[in-house]
């Protein structure tokens, strides 16, 4: 008998099933959004910019502990380094003197404290955390000096306690220290900058009356 002559059938290839696409929107800050939607036409409309790239806006934030006997105590020196990084969620450069100090027995290259520069996201959330949160819990706090800027846009405050900021254990510091803060705008004005502040809900203080007049004529 014959043998039956069998025909292989070629493998049925299988299209892959579509893959769904997934739309990820990109975090935006909450002081972010209310600078896009709120503050850039509210300036556009105040000092009449042609373009909105005119706009000022927020460049960077530093914040700077000085540690008085770090020079000789690195115990203090590594505890500020570590409370500056849980305020601001990034690690702090340490820094030097500059020059020779014969008062404070300091020589030029000892460590005199630490500090912090944010920028971009980073910037926004401290800043919404400082206003929200570690501002409000200053004792006898009211308002910030709105004569604290430095004539080029930008404005520097003071704060006398880390403890204000909720990320600090008041339990586990070693000291109470003070910081400074810089707020870096493009703004070309201190008027420019105040507004932009203010619409950002820095708590600065009310300019009086007759000094507005005065800015504005």
């Amino acid at each position: 008998m014959a043998e039956k002559k069998t025909t292989k059938k070629a493998p049925v290839k299988k299209t892959p099933a579509a893959k769904k696409k997934v739309t990820r929107t990109a975090y935006e800050p909450r002081l972010q959004t209310l600078y896009k939607e709120t503050v850039i036409p509210d300036l556009k409309s105040r000092f009449q910019y042609a373009n909105i790239m005119e706009v000022p806006k927020l460049f960077s934030i530093s914040i700077n502990m000085g540690v008085g006997d770090g020079k000789t105590n690195n115990k203090s020196l590594e505890s500020a380094i570590a409370e500056l990084s849980q305020i601001t969620g990034q690690k702090p450069i340490t820094t030097l003197a500059k020059k020779d100090i014969s008062n404070f027995k300091i020589r030029r290259g000892w460590p005199v404290g630490c500090k912090v520069t944010l920028r971009a996201n980073q910037m926004f959330e401290f800043l919404d955390r400082l206003i929200a949160v570690a501002l409000p819990r200053t004792r006898d706090f009211r308002g910030l000096s709105f004569k604290a800027f430095d004539g080029r846009g930008n404005y520097n405050f003071g704060i006398q306690e880390q403890i204000i900021f909720t990320e600090i254990n008041y339990d586990h510091i070693e000291s109470i220290r003070g910081l400074n803060v810089t707020i870096v705008t493009t703004a070309n004005t201190d008027e420019e900058a105040y507004w932009l502040l203010k619409g950002l809900g820095l708590p600065l203080r009310e300019k009086p009356i007759k000094q507005e007049m005065e800015e504005a004529a």
